[in-house]
C-alpha cells in the first residue's frame, strides 16, 4: 500500500517510534569506532578512489552519493531498513571519511550543579566531569531556565566564548534575555573549553583523555569537531535528567564551525528533538562536491584542512581537490536527523559557505524524511534561489535565507523563537 493510502502518525509518534526501533543505534555518539579492518589504516588506505558510491542522484546536474541505498545495493523503501541500516553505515562512513572516530563514552562521569534565582530566571551552572584512560577533564554549560512554564530548550555550541554569568545579556549572537522572555531555556557552553581551537593545542581538553598524549593521534581519529559534537551529546546527558527541563524538547543549535558540530552531533545523537545548524558552510551544510561554488569564493576541502587542520581526521584531508571520490556528502548528513526537525540556515552575502550548496544539500535529504511521510521541505519550489527573508516550515524541515553576511544574529533567532522547532 502507498505511503499516501495509509494514515500518517503524527512526527511525535515516529520520534517515539524510531527511538524505539534503533536499539543500540539510538545512542550515536558511542558509535563511529572504526571496524577492525581499518583500525591503522592511512589515508591512502581510506580515502581510495575504488570508495565512490556506487548509486547516486542527481543534484543540480552532477552525480552524488544517494542516500536511500546500502552499500551492498539494496534500495531502502521504508523506514525501518533506514533506521536498522543505511543510517548507522552512514554514521560509519563520515566516521571514516570525514570527522574521524567519535570519543568512547567516558569510564566516569557525573555532573556538578549550583543554581542562582533571580527575578525571573535560575541560572544553572552545570559542571561535566569525565575521565578517560589517561585522566580526568571537565567543561562548564550554563543554563538559563525562565521561571513558570518552559516552552523548550536551546542548547548552544558557542566557539566565541560569548556567554556570561548574565542572565540579562541579550547580544545578537546570544540574546539570553530575549529566548528567556519568549519561554524558553538556553543551555550554552564554550567549544573551547572541550577542545582549543587551535592546531597546536586541539588536544589539550579532552581528546588526551582518551588518546596517550606521548603518542601522536592516528589519521583516522576525530579531532576538533568530533570532540564538540561528543560534548554535546555528554551535556545532554545531564540536561534530559533536569527536572525543570523536558528530555524530549531539546534542540542543539550552532553556528558556523559550532553548526557543523551541531549538524554532526544531532545526526550521531536521536535525543535532539531538533537540530539547527546556521551558516555552517564547508563539512556543515554545504555539498562539497560543489568545490569553490559557482562564482569560486566558496570553502572547499583543500581550503578547509589547510587551515583548519585541526578540526576533521586526517583522511578527509586526503579529498582535498578530488571531492568525487567521497562516498558520502553533506546531504546525507542531513539525511540522518530524520524523522526529527532538522532548519538550515543560509545568508545572501556569505559566499564562503556557498548558501546555494546549502539550500541544494537541504532539498536533496528530503527523501529520507519521505521514508516517514515528512518530505515537505516547506519550500515553495526547489529552484534556487528561494525568496531571502521568508522562513519556511514543512512538517519536520525548516529552512531561510537571511539577507546579509555570516553570522547568528537577533534576525535568526527571532524566527527560531517563533518556528514552532518543539512540536
Amino acid at each position: 500500500m502507498p505511503p499516501s493510502d495509509r494514515a500518517r502518525p503524527t512526527r511525535r509518534q515516529l520520534l517515539t517510534a524510531s527511538a524505539v526501533s534503533l536499539g543500540g543505534v539510538t545512542l550515536g555518539p558511542a558509535l563511529g569506532a572504526l571496524p577492525a579492518t581499518a583500525q591503522g589504516a592511512t589515508p591512502a588506505d581510506l580515502g581510495g578512489g575504488s570508495r565512490r558510491p556506487r548509486h547516486t542522484i542527481t543534484i543540480d546536474g552532477e552525480p552524488y552519493p544517494d542516500p536511500l541505498h546500502l552499500e551492498r545495493g539494496t534500495p531502502v523503501r521504508r523506514a525501518r531498513l533506514w533506521e536498522t541500516h543505511r543510517r548507522a553505515e552512514l554514521q560509519q562512513l563520515f566516521a571514516q571519511h570525514v570527522h574521524g572516530t567519535m570519543l568512547p563514552r567516558p569510564q566516569e562521569q557525573s555532573a556538578e550543579v549550583s543554581v542562582q534565582q533571580f527575578a525571573t530566571v535560575v541560572r544553572k551552572d552545570l559542571t561535566t566531569h569525565v575521565t578517560g584512560p589517561f585522566g580526568s577533564g571537565s567543561w562548564l554549560t550554563r543554563v538559563f531556565v525562565p521561571t513558570g512554564e518552559v516552552r523548550g530548550t536551546f542548547l548552544l555550541i558557542d566557539h566565541r566564548g560569548a556567554a556570561t554569568d548574565d542572565p540579562e545579556q541579550d547580544t545578537p549572537y546570544l540574546p539570553v534575555r530575549t529566548i528567556n522572555r519568549a519561554g524558553y531555556a538556553l543551555a550554552v557552553f564554550d567549544a573551547k573549553e572541550v577542545a582549543p581551537d587551535d592546531p597546536a593545542r586541539y588536544r589539550e581538553g579532552v581528546i588526551d583523555l582518551f588518546s596517550d598524549p606521548s603518542a601522536p593521534l592516528p589519521p583516522t581519529a576525530g579531532r576538533a569537531i568530533a570532540a564538540w559534537a561528543w560534548a554535546a551529546s555528554r551535556v545532554m546527558d545531564h540536561l534530559s535528567e533536569d527536572p525543570d527541563l523536558d528530555p524530549a524538547r531539546i534542540a542543539l543549535i550552532g553556528h558556523s564551525r559550532s553548526g557543523k558540530a551541531s549538524l554532526l552531533a544531532g545526526g550521531l545523537d536521536q535525543r535532539f528533538v531538533t537540530v539547527i545548524t546556521n551558516d555552517s558552510g564547508s563539512t556543515g551544510s554545504k555539498l562539497a562536491r560543489r568545490g569553490k561554488g559557482d562564482d569560486g569564493r566558496a570553502e572547499d576541502v583543500a581550503k578547509i584542512t589547510s587551515t583548519f587542520p585541526h578540526w576533521f581526521s586526517e583522511v578527509y584531508a586526503s579529498y582535498a581537490g578530488r571531492e568525487e571520490a567521497l562516498p558520502v556528502d553533506q546531504h546525507q548528513l542531513m539525511a540522518l536527523v530524520a524523522p526529527r526537525r532538522l532548519y538550515v540556515t543560509s545568508a545572501t552575502e556569505d559566499a564562503n559557505a556557498d548558501p546555494e550548496g546549502e539550500f541544494l544539500a537541504y532539498v536533496a535529504a528530503a527523501p529520507v524524511y519521505g521514508l516517514y511521510g515528512l518530505a515537505d521541505t516547506g519550500l515553495p519550489s526547489t529552484t534556487w534561489p528561494p525568496s531571502a527573508d521568508v522562513p519556511v516550515r514543512g512538517p519536520a524541515m525548516s529552512y531561510h535565507l537571511r539577507t546579509g553576511g555570516h553570522g547568528l544574529t537577533e534576525v535568526d533567532w527571532g524566527w527560531f523563537l517563533a518556528g514552532d522547532l518543539f512540536d
